[in-house]
Parts: structure tokens; sequence; C-alpha cells
């Protein structure tokens, strides 16, 4: 037979409270019941546990198994707990790929809440361009996503928010002198920074922009620096021109339709941890709402 966890609950009782009664009576069960557990952890060892059938003092074999039965025990009981905590979104790891501009503005609040109901959760999150979520999310280093991407087999898709896209140019350019009628056309003949995000940009007025941009960057700071060097202008979400940039303009076009859309996405939700499924809950519950027309 082999050896059961409530034989070595049984034995322990027995040791700590010195007679099969009290240790009946801690562990809710007759004495009858106490007392044959322990014969069949005895016979299991083959030797007596306790000097005298009054169970109050153990044999010197006895003190060695109550050594190792307390600590097996104990790790017992933080297993248990640990798994229940997991079940419960107690416990965890989640690993958010998101966009730096969604890292920056939309995750701050939603975080601080979730880790406030969740203190025993561990959040790994990576900013970092939209090409590379995907990435993160198809090599499963990713539990959820948040960028502009589109539909991945196997994968489900929650749209969170949307905001307008604006030329970026620094404060003393010559475009934000007329930013109130910006046009495609004014765009014409300007020195443009490609990045990742036009792609998702069908307006037709963008395509011979796009065509004359000798210069492509995916990561975000870098394009906002090369900006501030006066490599070119670019065109980005609004939410990427945070209002502490007080030396770059955010200029909305007048005749653009595009606007970025920001999805979460993770796998599907049976696959993910309680605590990610939390999270995700806590990402959709948040309404996030970025509404400048």
């Amino acid at each position: 037979m082999a050896i059961k966890i409530e034989m070595l609950r049984c034995f322990r009782a027995v040791a700590d409270h010195g007679s099969l009664a009290d240790a009946a009576e801690v562990l809710g069960r007759t004495s009858s019941a106490v007392s044959m557990m322990l014969r069949q952890f005895e016979d299991h060892v083959g030797a007596p546990l306790f000097e005298s059938t009054r169970k109050s003092r153990l044999t010197p074999l006895g003190e060695l198994i109550l050594i190792e039965t307390t600590r097996e025990l104990s790790h017992f009981e933080r297993t248990v707990a640990a798994i229940e905590g997991l079940s419960r979104a107690e416990m965890g790891q989640v690993r958010l790929a998101v966009t730096p501009s969604v890292a920056q503005v939309i995750m701050p609040p939603i975080l601080q809440d979730y880790m406030q109901t969740h203190p025993g959760v561990r959040i790994d999150m990576r900013d970092t361009d939209s090409a590379s979520v995907q990435r993160e999310l198809a090599a499963e280093r990713a539990d959820i996503g948040m960028a502009s991407v589109s539909h991945m087999p196997g994968f489900e898709r929650h749209l969170v928010f949307t905001d307008r896209f604006g030329v970026v140019c620094p404060v003393d350019h010559p475009l934000a002198k007329n930013w109130t009628e910006l046009t495609w056309k004014d765009l014409e003949g300007v020195d443009f920074i490609a990045n990742g995000l036009c792609d998702f940009i069908t307006d037709e007025g963008f395509a011979p922009i796009m065509a004359a941009s000798r210069l492509n960057v995916l990561n975000t700071a870098s394009i906002l620096s090369l900006v501030r060097g006066g490599v070119g202008v670019t065109l980005l979400p609004e939410l990427a021109v945070l209002p502490e940039f007080l030396d770059l303009e955010f200029l909305p076009l007048v005749d653009a339709s595009a606007r970025r859309e920001v999805w979460m996405v993770t796998p599907p939700q049976h696959m993910l941890t309680p605590a990610a499924q939390a999270l995700t809950r806590a990402i959709l519950d948040a309404n996030i709402a970025v509404t400048h027309d």
C-alpha cells in the first residue's frame, strides 16, 4: 500500500497531541479511524512509531519520520495553496507585448488597478512595434498583445480603441504654421519618414508621399528623434505624441480618413491562465476611448 497524505496527517496529529482522541478531535475523525490510519502507516514503514499504545512518546525512528512528515506536509500545503491561487488568478505571470504608445498611455491605469487586486501576479510587459507584437504572440512569448495587427489564425482579436493619424514635426517647422488646414497635398515635396503604421493608411492622397519617401524606421522613439533632428516629418497616431513632447507638434489632416485601430490579441481564452484571463477582462472593461474627430 502506498503512503497516503492522510496517513502523514494522522501521524503528525497523534505525535503533536499525544493521544488518539485529541488527534481525532483536531482532524474531525473518530478515534478508530485515526487508529486504523496510523496502523496502516506503521505497517508500511515496517516498525512501530510510538513506544506504547498510549501514543504519548515517539520511537527514535518515529522522531526521524516526524521531521520528514512535517517537511513534506508543509510542502504539500504550499503546493495546494499555489494551485488554488493560480486557479483564482491570485498568482502567476502574465506576459504582455504592446506598442510604446499603449504602454505609455493606456496601460498605466489598467495595470495600477489590476496589480492592486492581484498582488500575487507578476507582469512582464514588453513595448515594441506592431510587427514584433505579432511575432511575440506567434512564438508564444506573449499571452496578450495590443497593437495594430491584422487577423491572426488561431487567435482571438478585440478592438480596444482607435485614434487619428496626423503629421508629426518640430514646432518650428513650416507645416506647423498652417496646421488647421493641412492636407495631403501639403506633404508633397517634404522629406517624409515612413514607418510600419503607414501600411494601414489607405487614403489615396497618401500614396505619392509614401512612394517618394527614402527613409523607413520602425521604432517610434527613433522616429521621434529623427523628427526632432530635422531629418523629416512623419505620420503617427495621436497617442504616440505625448503632451510632454513640447518640441513636437501633432497636426491633424483635414482630408484624412484613416485611423489607427489597436486590437487586443490573445490565444483562445481557454488557453490563457486565470491571471491572464483576468487582465484581458480588465482591458476590455476599461472602455478606452480616443475619439478626436
